[in-house]
This record gives structure tokens, C-alpha cells and sequence, in this order.
């Protein structure tokens, strides 16, 4: 079976706060370790009301105490906001007090606004195309100390940290398949490019001492309930942050609302239309259905899913549920791939 993995945006429901997000966020990664999923990864935005992770690697080691075998790492850093220098320290760090269950996701989006970027990076000099030379200064850190090197990162020179590239376009298939890494794609906001990025990404991919093969990880949106129903209500959460984040009106997580669709106008209708392409959503039936078809259209070797809900109750029963249809049976099997750390 495809490995199932989850991507958490540590939501802020509307009311609560960014602690309680991040506690919930410890909850996942702890339900997701009994229940089998290979990975939680969480993600860096900046200057959203309702994403919690923004100091990702701090978040990080708040889930990994909490955690003992799951797999947890960034999905992803924006490496153009940060010294390569200091994402190899910070994720050396993690490494080094959880060996290895840490992954390294980096993406060359800023993860917000330009105002916000010039906040980050205190100007914007920074050249975003400078994105290769950044992941090959990265990966640099992590390989072992040569005689001489003048630089190094401590913790993080030596360590088994993987390194992902993550995109949303063809670039970063291109760059994934030069240097031999891992490629995860977000196909659960933008899935135009998938199809083709994946295949870019396969015929171009030169082997490495990274990875011998090549391997693709895609986003996909899943909600999952008792019935199909219940599935479409829980969803409009989502969908409403989505559409007011596009539209210039990001805030806390709103809680669900009946019929929300019906409600947009032709803009909204159309923000939500390329999103919804990647999307499962129902009842135990119809996400099983869903996703092995996905799986089945896409050739994916991971599946990162990720669903935002205002009842974290109802989020960890939504995993539950894809766990029960999909990972129980596997396991039981025995057909769990062995796949990429």
C-alpha cells in the first residue's frame, strides 16, 4: 500500500488561540503515530491569523517530545527567508535529540505577503532565484566536516537529515530531479502543474547518494465522517479559510456553515475550483474510493493529506476513519511499502 502521511497547518479555530492550536497539532502527531501514518509534517506561514506553525522548527520540537517513532519534519521551510547556515542548525537540533524521525522540507515561496517577506528578510535583496544555490549550501551542512571547512553546522554536520523539494510549479521537479531528492508536490491548493511536474520530475531525475530512485509525494485534501453528509459540512471550514485567504481576508478558522458554496459569488466559485480538484471528501466508502483512485491516476509513491477543521474531535475521527479504510487492512496484510526514511 502507498504510505499515508499527514501535512497539519496547526489551524487557529476562531475563538481559541495559537497554544491551543499548537497543543491540538501534539494530539494529531500522537493519534497519527498510533495509527500508523508515516509522517506529520507542519508548515511555515507568516502573518496568518489562523496558522499557528509559523516558527516551524519550534513547533516541531514541541511535537516530537511528545511523540517517540512518527516521523515529523517541515512541509516546508521557506528557505528564501532564512541562511541555510541556520535551517541546518535549527533541523540539526531536532535531529540530534530525535534520531532519525526528522525530514527537511524546503520550498522557495516566501509563505505570505511581500510586505511580510520584508519584515522576515529586513529587505528584499534576496535573489528568490538563488533557491538551488541555497539547497546545495544546505546540503553542504549536513555532510560531514571536511579538513579545512571553515563553516560548519552544529548540531546538523553528519546527520541524517533528508532534504525534500517542494513546489508548486515545474521548477522545483526540475531542481528535485537535478540533485537527486525527494519531491513532494502541493497538489491539495494547485493542482495545474501536477500531472506535469510529476512526470518532469520522473524522466529528468538523476540518481544520487540521496536517493536512488526517483520518489513523489502529493498533497491531497481528505475529509472523511460517517457519511458523506457530515463529510461536506465539516469541509466548508476549509473551504471558507481558503477562499478568505485569497481573497485578502485571512482570519481564525471559521467554524462550518450549511451549503457555503452556495453562497459564493462567481470569483469565490472560482478560487475554490482548482483546490477541489484534489479532494476526497465523505463517508468511509467514498474516501476509500477517492484516494485508491487518486493513488491510481497519479502513481504517487506518498500521499500527504491534510484537512482543516473547526472540531479537532472531528479531525482526529476524520483520520481515524481514512486509517480504518486504508492503513488498518495494509498493515494487517503486511503491505506497507518500505519508502523513502
Amino acid at each position: 500500500m502507498t504510505p499515508l502521511s499527514i501535512l497539519d497547518l496547526s489551524p487557529i479555530a476562531l475563538g481559541s488561540d495559537a497554544g491551543q492550536a499548537l497543543r491540538n497539532s501534539l494530539r494529531l502527531a500522537q493519534a497519527a503515530e498510533r495509527l500508523g501514518y508515516k509522517r506529520l509534517w507542519l508548515a511555515e506561514h507568516h502573518n496568518m491569523p489562523g496558522i499557528a506553525s509559523a516558527a516551524t522548527a519550534v513547533a516541531l520540537a514541541h511535537v516530537a517530545s511528545g511523540t517517540s517513532t512518527i516521523r515529523l519534519g517541515s512541509g516546508g521551510i521557506m528557505l528564501p527567508n532564512h541562511a541555510p547556515l541556520m535551517v541546518a542548525e535549527a533541523f540539526g537540533t531536532l535531529a540530534a535529540l530525535h534520531p532519525g524521525r526528522i525530514d527537511l522540507g524546503v520550498g522557495r515561496a516566501p509563505g505570505t505577503d511581500q510586505v511580510t517577506s520584508q519584515a522576515l528578510r529586513r529587505n528584499l535583496d534576496a535573489d528568490v532565484n538563488a533557491f538551488p544555490r541555497d539547497v546545495v549550501e544546505l546540503l553542504g551542512y549536513f555532510r560531514p566536516v571536511e579538513p579545512g571547512q571553515r563553516v560548519q553546522a552544529v548540531p546538523g554536520a553528519g546527520l541524517d537529515v533528508p532534504v525534500w523539494i517542494l513546489g508548486s510549479s515545474l521548477f522545483g521537479a526540475q531542481l528535485a530531479a537535478m540533485l537527486g531528492l525527494p519531491f513532494g508536490f502541493a497538489s491539495h491548493f494547485a493542482a495545474g502543474d501536477m500531472e506535469q511536474a510529476v512526470a518532469l520530475y520522473r524522466s529528468r531525475f538523476e540518481p544520487s547518494a540521496y536517493l536512488a530512485k526517483p520518489y513523489v509525494m502529493l498533497g491531497l485534501n481528505v475529509v472523511a465522517a460517517e457519511t458523506d453528509a457530515e463529510a461536506q459540512f465539516l469541509q466548508t471550514s476549509r473551504l471558507q479559510a481558503f477562499v478568505n485567504l485569497r481573497t485578502g481576508r485571512a482570519g481564525p478558522l471559521p467554524p462550518p456553515v450549511e451549503r457555503y458554496e452556495e453562497t459564493l459569488d462567481p470569483v469565490g466559485r472560482s478560487v475554490l475550483a482548482q483546490m477541489q480538484f484534489c479532494s476526497v471528501v465523505g463517508s468511509p466508502q467514498t474516501v476509500k474510493a477517492g484516494l485508491e483512485d487518486f493513488i491510481r491516476r497519479t502513481g504517487a509513491d506518498e500521499v500527504i493529506t491534510t484537512n482543516m477543521m473547526f472540531d479537532h474531535a472531528a479531525c482526529i475521527r476524520s483520520y481515524e476513519i481514512l486509517a480504518d479504510v486504508m492503513i488498518a487492512p495494509a498493515r494487517a496484510a503486511g503491505e506497507l511499502q518500505t519508502s523513502v526514511s
